[in-house]
């Protein structure tokens, strides 16, 4: 029986996961939007659906899914052109977040629900990529496969917990110096901006 996991591997697993998932990106970028924009409480959907999500989609295809891919790689190009232009809408809806600095709230004034934030996992060009190549390089074991994708999926968990509350305290802290809803909706533009650009690559891939 092979050796399931060194502390070693365990140890680099852990620092690819964190260093993936702490580096900018739609999720981060969303989430340091949303805290700007609504602040910590309304965020925690948004972060959820991010914590829980990623990490289900990273089972999925560590289970099977990435050798549907693999044999019908048509299917990875459809999601790649779905998702960019998802991230398009997306940019385009945070571009449109103002700050409400009444105490009325109304409709507009959501982040996106654990559900949306669950979902976007699946067609995040950015998603896709940590979570086909964590499980390549990672999962070194045929007779340990499933606990070996079973403990990626949760170190990505316990990351993300990580980056999450540390990107969206990020936007809470960046409202402090700012004193008014345009100047929250400037902010947002440039982040719209920036979630464009970080799928730009995809596009001449």
């Amino acid at each position: 029986m092979q050796e399931f996991y060194t502390l070693a591997m365990i140890l680099s697993i852990a620092t690819f996961t964190m260093s993936t998932v702490m580096s900018p990106g739609p999720n981060n970028i969303m989430l340091l939007s949303s805290g700007l924009t609504f602040g910590y409480k309304k965020t925690m959907p948004l972060m959820f659906g991010i914590i829980l999500g990623f990490p289900l989609m990273v089972l999925i295809i560590g289970l099977g899914l990435g050798a549907l891919f693999e044999r019908f790689p048509i299917v990875l190009n459809v999601l790649k052109i779905v998702g960019i232009l998802y991230l398009f809408w997306m940019a385009y809806k945070i571009a449109r977040n103002k700050s409400s600095y009444e105490i009325d709230e109304n409709e507009q004034s959501k982040s996106f629900t654990f559900i949306q934030s669950a979902l976007f996992q699946w067609v995040n060009p950015k998603a896709w990529i940590m979570a086909i190549t964590s499980i390549s390089v990672f999962v070194s074991s045929n007779e340990n496969s499933m606990l070996q994708v079973i403990l990626i999926a949760f170190i990505y968990c316990l990351s993300l917990c990580i980056s999450s509350n540390t990107w969206a305290f990020g936007g809470i802290l960046l409202k402090k110096f700012i004193r008014n809803a345009k100047s929250v909706q400037k902010i947002n533009i440039v982040m719209a901006l920036l979630l464009v650009a970080s799928v730009l690559p995809m596009l001449f891939e």
